[in-house]
């Protein structure tokens, strides 16, 4: 039976990943030995920029602070949104009402702007076909992960769905994938899939190497660290079998 997973995330990474028992239940008939699939949520599976950009514009207007560029607030898909809050301007005394004002704007209406991707959901059918343990790993608030990715249909193609803490909680991508790894102690070769350079850090911090997608919100050259790239979904289940064919477990 799926089910998805609520994580608590430590406040430190670990050296070595913790052996606990797993939080996760996958469906592989041999959890222990199955390849590992993470996955980030915004900019790889969903096209969720419209949803976040606006509810981000209007964080800045409720404090009276100019809005950001176009580009800048697209920057702000992917990352920890307190860390793209401070890069872009907003005062330290100010964050947690900008949190608090993105929260008010964003629970409003903003998932409803969002998409699954063309070909996401076969790409995720095609990879449990293929015996791979699934799960999402992503900086997204694990309450806002939940409910995205219930409304794409996706919780239903996963074995878990690893979230960040709540916004104004300091977190960081190696984190999430630390706490995502831990629900699947003695797993075999696993690559993390993503779209931002903090997908490709937060993997290697782990030791996991890492798939860059083309589609999602990366600036030029900013996937230059990943360990190979996709450039479309319907490739993505041959591009993430070959890595982690040449990944030891």
């Amino acid at each position: 039976m799926h089910v998805t997973t609520h994580a608590t995330l430590p406040t430190t990474l670990p050296t070595t990943l913790p052996t606990t028992t797993p939080t996760a239940t996958p469906t592989t008939t041999d959890p222990s030995a199955a390849p590992v699939v993470l996955l980030d949520l915004d900019g790889t599976l969903s096209e969720s920029a419209p949803g976040i950009t606006g509810s981000v514009a209007a964080a800045y207007g409720s404090l009276g602070l100019p809005v950001p560029s176009a580009a800048a607030l697209r920057s702000f898909v992917g990352p920890p949104l307190q860390d793209s809050l401070r890069a872009h301007g907003v005062p330290e005394d100010l964050v947690p009402a900008a949190l608090a004002a993105y929260r008010a704007h964003y629970d409003a209406g903003a998932l409803r702007e969002t998409r699954a991707y063309p070909g996401v959901l076969d790409a995720l059918r095609a990879l449990r076909a293929a015996g791979c343990t699934l799960l999402v790993a992503t900086s997204k608030p694990q309450v806002r992960a939940d409910p995205v990715c219930a409304y794409l249909g996706i919780d239903a193609l996963v074995d878990g769905v690893f979230g960040a803490p709540p916004d104004d909680v300091p977190s960081s991508k190696a984190l999430v994938v630390a706490a995502a790894l831990a629900s699947v102690p003695g797993h075999g070769p696993t690559v993390m899939v993503g779209d931002r350079s903090h997908d490709v850090v937060g993997a290697h911090a782990n030791g996991v190497r890492c798939l860059g997608v083309t589609w999602g919100y990366a600036e030029p050259g900013e996937l230059a660290e990943a360990d190979a790239l996709v450039d479309d979904t319907d490739d993505l289940p041959r591009a993430a079998l070959e890595l982690l064919a040449r990944t030891p477990a």
